[in-house]
């Protein structure tokens, strides 16, 4: 069933086209992972996709209803279905751990503080946080602990969607396959869909079910679709398409060429 759709979206920032005639659509309970260079307009597309920006032109539909249409009190009710793992945690700097999670709990619900905390002290041990790191400031962790937590915050409110924008970025190797690993427990343990947007081809190989490969507007010829791959990981990594097989493979030539040429 799709949950998620884009028909014929295009997206410009200060007249600057970023996105164009995108068609997308997310199935419920997959996991999609979007990727393409810097500036392709990955992040963008999941902010259209959860309703956080609105399409210069063209529709975003949720369960088929196109949203613009929607009540804003039913618009509001929908979005609290997604919770969403910002690129960098996005915690705020002056709550403790157990307020950042907490904080949407309180701004969407009437649970009492006990059901609160018994909601945070599970979220956090699910991304394998002791309690005792409730108490700290978003200072006082490594980058992540700032990750994990930020993850259990979009666990808050039990979402049926989750985004992931570059979830692994800045972590070192072994922290970052700690995420993926979460990524795909979070998936297992209950009925969520998942959107990923990532660089990291480690990602895509662990946890990806279908892939979306992105192009940068600028580079891209005249009439030809901005999605230039969609698939398996596996269908990915042998791509005839020489721009998917570079990035999949992080082989620089072809951009050297075009810099060169430039």
């Amino acid at each position: 069933m799709t949950i998620l759709e884009l028909k014929n979206v295009s997206r410009d920032f200060k007249q600057t086209p970023v996105l164009r005639n995108i068609n997308l659509r997310v199935e419920a309970g997959e996991t999609l992972v979007l990727i393409g260079e810097s500036g392709c307009g990955k992040s963008v597309t999941t902010k259209l996709l959860a309703g956080m920006l609105s399409p210069t032109r063209g529709d975003v539909y949720w369960n088929g209803v196109n949203i613009s249409q929607l009540p804003a009190e039913e618009w509001r009710r929908q979005r609290l279905r997604f919770g969403y793992l910002f690129q960098s945690a996005a915690l705020f700097d002056s709550m403790t751990v157990h307020e950042n999670v907490a904080f949407g709990l309180h701004q969407n619900t009437d649970l009492a503080d006990r059901e609160i905390r018994e909601i945070v002290q599970q979220r956090l041990l699910d991304v394998g946080l002791a309690f005792d790191v409730a108490r700290k400031k978003p200072s006082e962790l490594s980058g992540g602990m700032r990750k994990r937590v930020g993850l259990a915050r979009a666990l808050a409110l039990a979402p049926e969607i989750i985004v992931y924008d570059e979830p692994t970025t800045g972590l070192d190797p072994v922290m970052s396959d700690v995420i993926n690993e979460l990524i795909v427990t979070i998936r297992q343990r209950r009925p969520v869909t998942s959107i990923v947007v990532t660089h990291d081809m480690n990602t895509v190989r662990k946890v990806a079910d279908r892939i979306v490969m992105l192009y940068p507007l600028a580079r891209l010829p005249q009439g030809e679709s901005q999605i230039l791959f969609e698939g398996t990981a596996a269908e990915a990594f042998t791509a005839e398409d020489e721009r998917v097989h570079s990035f999949v493979h992080g082989d620089a030539t072809r951009r050297l060429q075009e810099l060169a040429a430039a």
